[in-house]
């Protein structure tokens, strides 16, 4: 399967807003509720300068399946930032794409920002996620319950 990262673009991100809503998604992926207008601002501004976030989309044989994003991007002493993923399309899940596209990422913004580490923060209830991570040399740090939903912290690199 071949599999790219591509730009994201006022297309793309109104496409991932309407994709993420499913309830499956919903229930691994847990955001803050926001408008279109929202997700189009915040796009706007990862395009600017200086930006505190960075994303592309995940193709699949042709096919947008998915996003993956870094954000609170630090570049001071201790470079490191988030780094988040998901793949919104089920035919697509557990086949591999989202353990390719977080290394072709991370080829990136290792290189792009010069990051020393990574942080991700996944729900305990979706192990699927952890192992993508775990497979891309990000080790589990710490297991928290926030709200009563157990979490897990997971990081690569040195921090």
């Amino acid at each position: 399967m071949d599999i790219q990262l591509k730009d994201r673009t006022r297309d793309t991100v109104t496409t991932y807003h309407e994709k993420v809503k499913k309830p499956k998604i919903r229930a691994m992926l847990p955001q803050k509720e926001r408008t279109l207008e929202e997700a189009l601002a915040d796009y706007e501004k990862s395009q600017l300068p200086g930006a505190g976030s960075y994303g592309e989309t995940i193709w699949a044989d042709g096919l947008y399946v998915g996003d993956i994003w870094c954000y609170q991007i630090h570049t001071d002493q201790t470079p490191n930032a988030m780094i988040s993923y998901c793949i919104f399309e089920e035919d697509f899940w557990s086949r591999g794409i989202a353990t390719r596209a977080v290394s072709a990422f991370l080829h990136k913004i290792l290189s792009r920002y010069h990051l020393i580490s990574i942080g991700a923060f996944v729900l305990a209830s979706n192990p699927a996620s952890i192992q993508v991570l775990v497979k891309n040399q990000f080790s589990i740090r710490e297991r928290f319950v926030e709200d009563g939903v157990e979490s897990v912290y997971l990081q690569y690199g040195k921090g």
